[in-house]
C-alpha cells in the first residue's frame, strides 16, 4: 500500500512539474545567496509582458504576451506549479504587453488596444476581443508596447520614435495614458525614445520607466536609463540628448541637454532595458523591498555582449539609488571556441502574490520563478 501510494505522489509530482527543455541551462543561472530560481513552465514561445488575473475553480491565472509569436497564453497556477497553458489568442500584430482590471484582459497590437472580456472564466473557449483604441501610429519599428494601470486607474501606453534616431512629430517618442474605455488620451512624458518597462513608486505613486537607449554610437554610448516622472508633461531628451549629459551628433546642436530631465541612473549601453517593477512582496529579505528589479533583454550591436540578467536597483526613500547590481545572471555562455552565446533573454519580471518573482525570458519560452528560501 505505501509503495502504491510513493508511486502515486512520483506520478504527480512529474505531472506538476515543467518539462524543462535541453536548451534550458538552469543550473548556469546564479542568484544571491538564500534564493533559488526554478522553472514555473517552458510551454510560452516568445514570453514577453506578464500579468496576473483572476481565479479559476482555486487556480491563479497568469497571462503572457508574446511579439513574434503572435499569441497571447493563459497559464492556470496551482499550489505554485504551471498546470495549465492556454493559447487564447493568435495571429495578433506584436502582442507584447498586458494588463488586467476588473476581470478584462487588455492587450497591446501596435496601433490597437484590445480588450478580451471575463478572460478568466473562457480560457477554453476565449471570447473576441473588443478593440478600444486604434489610435496609436501603425509603424512596427519600436511599435510593441508595454502597458499598465496605473494607481489613478487610468492604462499607461508608450510610442516608442519610429526609428533608431530621427526627429519624430509629436505622435511618437512619448508615453500616454488613457482612460480603460479608450477616451481621453493624452501625452504624460515626452522625448522617450523607447520604454518597454514601467512602474509606479508604492511609497509616492509616482512614474518610473526603463528607456532604451539608441544604437550606432559605439560600443559604450549612449546608456540606457532609468527614469522618474515627477510631474506630467517632463521631457526626458529624445532624439536631442542622451544618457543626460550627451548630445546626439545629428540632432544636438538644436537643443541643450540641460533643458531636459536626467535619468536617475545609467544602466549601461546596449543593455536593453525592458520590463521592471518595485519589489512589494514580502517573501525576499526586508532590504529587497521596494527594490526596483529590470530584465536586461541584451545586447545585439556590441563587440562584447552585455546585459542577458535581472538587475536590483535599491533606493532610498527620497528615490536616491543606493545600490545597481546583478540579481539573476547566467544566460551568456561561451561555446567551446570562445564565441559568447546567450540561450535566454530576460524580457520582463512580476511580483507573484506569495512575494516570489517572476521572469519571462523570450528566447527560451520560459517562465521562471525566483523565490527566497533562506540559508540551505
Amino acid at each position: 500500500m505505501q509503495i502504491h501510494i510513493l508511486f502515486s505522489l512520483f506520478l504527480l509530482s512529474i505531472f506538476l512539474s515543467p518539462a524543462v527543455g535541453a536548451d534550458v541551462r538552469l543550473k548556469d543561472l546564479h542568484v544571491p545567496s538564500g534564493f533559488k530560481i526554478e522553472v514555473l513552465t517552458d510551454a510560452v514561445p516568445n514570453a514577453r509582458q506578464m500579468a496576473i488575473g483572476g481565479n479559476v475553480d482555486g487556480r491563479t491565472v497568469l497571462y503572457v504576451g508574446s511579439m513574434k509569436a503572435g499569441k497571447v497564453y493563459a497559464v492556470e497556477l496551482e499550489k505554485g506549479q504551471a498546470v495549465k497553458v492556454h493559447t487564447i489568442a493568435t495571429d495578433l500584430q506584436l502582442p507584447v504587453g498586458l494588463a488586467y482590471r476588473d476581470g478584462n484582459l487588455y492587450v497591446s497590437a501596435v496601433s490597437s488596444i484590445l480588450r478580451f472580456e471575463h478572460i478568466d472564466s473562457r480560457l477554453a473557449n476565449p471570447p473576441k476581443p473588443l478593440v478600444i483604441t486604434d489610435r496609436f501610429p501603425p509603424e512596427t519599428h519600436h511599435g510593441w508596447k508595454f502597458i499598465a494601470f496605473g494607481p489613478d486607474g487610468w492604462l499607461y501606453v508608450p510610442v516608442g520614435a519610429p526609428c533608431n534616431i530621427c526627429d519624430p512629430d509629436p505622435r511618437y517618442a512619448n508615453i500616454q495614458r488613457m482612460k480603460p474605455d479608450g477616451s481621453a488620451l493624452e501625452t504624460v512624458a515626452r522625448g522617450v525614445r523607447n520604454s518597454v518597462g514601467f512602474d509606479w513608486n508604492p511609497l509616492d505613486q509616482s512614474l518610473w520607466f526603463t528607456e532604451n537607449g539608441r544604437d550606432m554610437m559605439g560600443d559604450d554610448m549612449p546608456n540606457d536609463e532609468l527614469n522618474h516622472l515627477e510631474k506630467s508633461g517632463q521631457h526626458f531628451g529624445y532624439p536631442y540628448c542622451h544618457q543626460g549629459d550627451t548630445p546626439d551628433p545629428e540632432f544636438g546642436a538644436k537643443r541643450q541637454c540641460g533643458e531636459f530631465t536626467p535619468p536617475v541612473i545609467k544602466l549601461g549601453a546596449h543593455v536593453a532595458s525592458l520590463g521592471m517593477r518595485f519589489y512589494t512582496g514580502k517573501q525576499f529579505p526586508q532590504e529587497y523591498r521596494n527594490n526596483i528589479f529590470i530584465a536586461e533583454h541584451g545586447s545585439w550591436n556590441r563587440s562584447i555582449k552585455v546585459g542577458y540578467r535581472i538587475v536590483r536597483v535599491a533606493l532610498d526613500p527620497a528615490g536616491r539609488v543606493l545600490k545597481h547590481e546583478p540579481f539573476v545572471d547566467g544566460w551568456l555562455y561561451k561555446d567551446a571556441s570562445g564565441k559568447e552565446l546567450a540561450w535566454g533573454r530576460p524580457a520582463d519580471v512580476l511580483n507573484m502574490p506569495d512575494g516570489s518573482l517572476l521572469i519571462s525570458d523570450d528566447l527560451a519560452g520560459v517562465i521562471y520563478r525566483v523565490r527566497y528560501v533562506g540559508a540551505q
